[in-house]
């Protein structure tokens, strides 16, 4: 069991959405829920192949379907989560960002806070995001061409409001054709997660789109050597989460952080999940091997 260093102490955050009313929470890791956007839809993710994604259906919105705000309001009013991530696959994929459905989403989710994803490549791309109205700019592997721009971002908008994904396909990193080297070996995750820290990240995701949907789990391993190798960056960890034992095992190995989608669409995961994440340790102990 992975125990935290001294320069990653529990936060405590006031937090009104919980049954019960306004109260303090000790968070010991942190459920992120994910909101896919694809042409103004919610889509739901699975194995990456963005071509089949489906209008999303959960059972936080019975009865509606792909409708991004209801999804949203419900990841705040049901969920109480203080943080949801949102990738806009359409600016991704190298389209437009979807400006008005993403500030939609800020103004609705509030006072959630907004970890967007929109391919942002340059500091000019990341600021443009950020004027939207979410709280950090996730700047992805797959869409950054040069650790450079990565730098230039975190100086533009300062650091604790980008977040670096470590974008992977089955535990491969995807790289930007601009940033890999000519006929060169293909760097290690590892590597690549030091290169961001370098460039002044604070905050790292290691993000499994092979993984996401299939509820095959998390690399462990790959969480564990990170949170090994910077004790002092926030972690967080996403794609293939199917239940609870699998977010007491990422929590286990040192993860801040975990974001969810198809899990809390199909009920698996719910609100006395993300409470029992948020109860002090010993409580949490009490809900893991009750379950």
């Amino acid at each position: 069991m992975f125990t935290p260093p001294m320069s990653q102490p529990t936060t405590t955050v006031r937090l009104g959405l919980v049954a019960g009313g306004p109260a303090w929470i000790e968070w010991v890791m942190q459920l992120i829920p994910v909101l896919d956007l694809a042409h103004g839809v919610a889509v739901q993710a699975r194995a990456g192949n963005r071509a089949r994604y489906a209008p999303a259906e959960s059972a936080l919105t019975p009865g509606v379907t792909g409708d991004p705000l209801a999804l949203i309001q419900a990841y705040r009013d049901i969920l109480g989560a203080r943080e949801c991530y949102v990738a806009d696959l359409d600016a991704i994929q190298g389209g437009a960002i979807q400006r008005g459905p993403l500030r939609d989403l800020a103004r609705a989710g509030a006072p959630s806070g907004l970890l967007v994803d929109a391919g942002s490549r340059d500091a000019g791309g990341a600021l443009e995001v950020l004027a939207l109205g979410p709280d950090r700019v996730v700047v992805g592997l797959e869409t950054l061409r040069a650790f450079s721009d990565l730098s230039s971002i975190v100086a533009a908008a300062g650091p604790d409001r980008v977040i670096f994904s470590l974008d992977l396909r089955f535990g491969r990193p995807m790289l930007h054709p601009a940033n890999h080297a000519s006929g060169g070996a293909e760097p290690a995750a590892v590597s690549l997660a030091g290169r961001a820290v370098a460039a002044g990240v604070k905050t790292l995701l290691v993000l499994d789109v092979g993984r996401v949907g299939t509820g095959g789990g998390v690399d462990l391993e790959l969480v564990e050597t990170l949170r090994r190798g910077f004790p002092s960056v926030r972690l967080l960890a996403g794609g293939g989460v199917s239940g609870w034992r699998d977010l007491d095992l990422i929590r286990a190995a040192g993860c801040d952080g975990v974001l969810v989608a198809t899990a809390i669409h199909t009920g698996r995961i719910g609100a006395a999940d993300l409470r029992a994440l948020a109860a002090p340790a010993s409580a949490q102990s009490s809900a893991s091997t009750s379950r």
